[in-house]
């Protein structure tokens, strides 16, 4: 099999604030695997809280890309993952493995979500994401959303000040009083003020809250989930099968990002581990184009809570096949992951 890297930029339609910093860009380094004329593709997204900048995204896909010439076909590099590359990020793991169900699914002429044992092609509602912004700029883009079709909106949270974002959840109540809300502190809450704001926060009809205490300390997030009056979610405290394994039927849900936990075949395993526990699967994304969302998108059906609109955030997506834009993500029953090439805006901007 041969190997080929490409990195892109990806730039937000508009800033990203969230408790612990302000995304406007990443970078995603695209692998595409060759076997027979045949091609599958695969995509790592830059990440300053997993420390992975694209030097290392490309360093470690390089070596990944290496690691894969010995093996002669992509069924056979696939059952050997993860060992393909001890001690690679999870991140480029996910990536690896991406891009080998996807060309795995050419093959074979099947799309993804069968090659991982779904019969029928997920689809899913999709949280948006509204970040820390002032409330009526939030109420506005409420609005637009709940008319695009939007059915569930997650609001960023965490700011110095709970009434700020007591005031947006308010906000979007009022302006789309039939949307679910989600809320993520992203860890910005005290301990000792998250049981006081999670009763305020229940009170406006919010259905679930993300991390909202620092991350660090399991024990605790579980103390606060089991006299929390709405589901509590953990995400950046349930980072691998072992996170899950100490917190599966002491919070509400867990939140499985593909590039955290490690791939597919990673996040299948914590939704088994978890399965009957008494907590959900919530699947999760960074902000991504829609070939990195689209292995997660396969996935959908398996989820109480889906967030995969990473890429609906961004000004340009170089990819497309998996939709969102009426608040439904897709999983195409074309062969593989189902995403093809989008033209650039732009005439000089690169292809992927």
């Amino acid at each position: 099999m041969k190997c080929t890297l490409r990195t892109t930029r990806l730039r937000l339609a508009e800033p990203l604030r969230i408790s612990r910093s302000t995304t406007t860009a990443r970078h995603a380094v695209v692998l595409s695997v060759e076997h027979q004329g045949l091609h599958g593709h695969g995509e790592a997204v830059t990440s300053v809280y997993y420390g992975l900048d694209t030097a290392t995204l490309r360093q470690c896909l390089h070596r990944s890309a290496h690691a894969l010439a010995r093996f002669p076909d992509p069924e056979t590099a696939l059952a050997a993952l993860p060992d393909t590359a001890p001690g690679t990020p999870p991140a480029v793991t996910a990536a690896v493995e991406s891009a080998l169900l996807d060309l795995a699914g050419r093959r074979a002429g099947q799309p993804v979500h069968r090659l991982l044992g779904a019969a029928a092609s997920p689809a899913a509602a999709t949280a948006r994401t509204i970040g820390i912004t002032a409330p009526p700029h939030a109420a506005a883009l409420a609005t637009r959303l709940a008319e695009r079709g939007f059915t569930v909106l997650k609001l960023k949270a965490g700011t110095t000040d709970p009434e700020d974002d007591l005031a947006r959840v308010r906000a979007v109540r009022a302006a789309a009083p039939g949307v679910r809300l989600l809320l993520d502190p992203n860890g910005g809450w005290s301990p000792s003020a998250a049981p006081r704001l999670l009763g305020r926060f229940a009170e406006l009809g919010v259905e679930a809250v993300e991390q909202p205490v620092p991350p660090g300390d399991p024990e605790g997030l579980a103390r606060l989930a089991a006299r929390s009056p709405l589901p509590v979610v953990a995400d950046e405290d349930a980072v691998s099968y072992e996170d899950a394994a100490r917190l599966a039927g002491r919070v509400h849900g867990i939140n499985v990002k593909l590039p955290k936990c490690g791939g597919p075949g990673a996040a299948l395993r914590i939704a088994a581990l978890i399965a009957g526990s008494g907590t959900d699967l919530m699947l999760g994304c960074l902000t991504a184009s829609s070939l990195g969302l689209a292995p997660a998108v396969h996935l959908a059906d398996r989820a109480r809570w889906t967030d995969l609109d990473g890429h609906l955030l961004l000004a340009h997506d170089p990819w497309t096949g998996i939709g969102g834009d009426d608040g439904t993500v897709r999983a195409a029953a074309l062969p593989g992951l189902g995403v093809r090439p989008n033209p650039p805006l732009d005439p000089d901007e690169e292809r992927p």
